[in-house]
């Protein structure tokens, strides 16, 4: 594996959450006022949190959404039929608080932060903008590299910097979501040389290609992973990001490592989300036991990219929007199992008789 600068690989050495709490923590969550199991996905998510901040009154406090926007060059080769635009008009629906992650993120409770991370526009200032664009969109990886690898590790350590930022501020929950105009192309290749998994089980329908488009879009994803072979038994996971990814991916890589590096509970979203984490598993292995997998995506290829990384999703609501708008959903779920490990009474401080 290529590696990182000695600034990002020191940040990026993640350890794993220690295991000695787990028999405590399942014997507190038995011990609850209800029958063993019965609140199915949660006692599993709520043993996840109480490892990750071994503790049995775990606080998810100040949880966050950090939407990350970038253009992507393989746009001019036909992958989408909205044009590169769209990214730009969104990320100002955000700052308007018009999306439906903004309303999700409103009824969450949730502070969300929109990262301008390559985005092929200028923006006003604006209080929930965050201005750091590596440059205005990627190269077309048809032909040559997304972006070069200078380019790449500028990404990774913005992303990281913005999850610092939060951290800072007291979260202990956070999400990523994602925009841009092509981005599931990018995701597709990601997948298919991380996973080895045949093209056709990677590429979807996106923002909604038709028939016609789905096979365009296919046709143009071969011609880049042609012109980019692999090279080795098992790819480079850098040099894969840097060939195929977006801005937007490559900060939301960045984002996953610093969030498991400081101990953070990260909720997963969709099929672009996902595939910044593909990145991120490959390169450190021990973030995925940081993440809470908030649903799965109705995109072509999510399913099995979850089931590459060993994921059981909470949700199952035919979701493809993107922009984090599932990882938002989940947050409330996931700070109920927080607070039932945290609040609810066991059998004996309640007096209610447990079975024999």
């Amino acid at each position: 594996m290529t590696a990182f600068s000695p600034l990002l690989a020191e940040l990026f050495d993640i350890t794993v959450p220690s295991t000695a709490m787990d028999a405590a923590l399942q014997h507190a969550i038995d011990i609850k006022t209800k029958p063993p199991g019965s609140l199915g996905a949660l006692e599993r998510v709520a043993l996840r949190i109480g490892r990750i901040q071994q503790s049995a009154t775990p606080e998810l406090t100040r949880p966050a959404m950090l939407v990350f926007a970038g253009d992507h060059g393989v746009v001019a080769s036909g992958v989408s039929p909205y044009p590169q635009a769209v990214t730009a008009q969104m990320v100002l629906n955000f700052l308007r608080g018009g999306a439906a992650i903004n309303v999700f993120c409103r009824a969450g409770g949730i502070e969300m932060e929109v990262i301008n991370a390559g985005v092929a526009a200028d923006f006003p200032a604006h209080a929930s903008l965050v201005d750091i664009p590596v440059a205005r969109g990627t190269q077309n990886f048809v032909d040559m590299p997304a972006m070069t690898r200078e380019q790449l590790e500028t990404a990774i350590a913005a992303g990281a910097a913005r999850v610092v930022a939060h951290a800072s501020r007291g979260t202990r929950m956070i999400g990523f979501g994602e925009m841009g105009i092509g981005n599931t192309s990018a995701a597709a290749c990601l997948m298919q040389r991380l996973t080895g998994l045949p093209l056709a089980d990677c590429v979807g329908r996106g923002t909604g290609v038709d028939d016609a488009g789905l096979a365009r879009k296919t046709a143009v994803l071969e011609r880049a992973l042609t012109a980019h072979p692999a090279t080795g038994e098992t790819p480079d996971p850098l040099d894969t990001l840097a060939t195929f990814g977006g801005f937007e991916i490559a900060m939301m890589t960045g984002a996953y490592l610093a969030a498991a590096k400081l101990g953070l509970v990260i909720v997963v979203d969709g099929f672009i989300s996902t595939s910044a984490l593909l990145v991120a598993a490959r390169v450190a292995p021990a973030v995925l036991d940081y993440c809470v997998f908030a649903h799965a995506s109705d995109e072509t290829g999510h399913r099995a990219m979850l089931d590459a990384l060993g994921a059981e999703p909470l949700l199952q609501l035919g979701l493809r929007l993107g922009e984090g708008t599932g990882a938002a959903l989940a947050m409330p779920l996931i700070q109920a199992a927080a607070a039932f490990l945290r609040e609810m009474a066991t059998f004996e401080g309640a007096g209610v008789s447990d079975r024999e």
